[in-house]
């Protein structure tokens, strides 16, 4: 059965996770407030993050800096973009 909730980065009602996608309370707190659409939405823009920036996740520093974009980008409604990134054009 589909779980619908008010995803707080979308402000509106969508499909919510099928599980918490982040370990601890801030994977709860995702499971429970960002909807699935918005969490491919910070999926897409952490990968431009981790490719832009060439940060390497083995990296505590690197992995502390995509926690802190995430919650900016999903709890705090701030526009988050890799420095330099130039969407392709159709």
């Amino acid at each position: 059965m589909t779980r619908i909730i008010q995803c707080t980065k979308l402000k509106k009602e969508a499909e919510g996770l099928d599980y918490p996608p982040y370990p601890g309370e801030v994977g709860t707190k995702i499971w429970q407030t960002i909807s699935k659409e918005g969490w491919q939405q910070w999926m897409d823009v952490q990968t431009r993050l981790v490719n832009e920036n060439r940060l390497n996740l083995a990296d505590v520093r690197a992995r502390k800096y995509l926690r802190e974009q995430m919650e900016k980008f999903l709890f705090e409604d701030i526009d988050v973009e890799a420095q330099g990134y130039v969407p392709p054009s159709d």
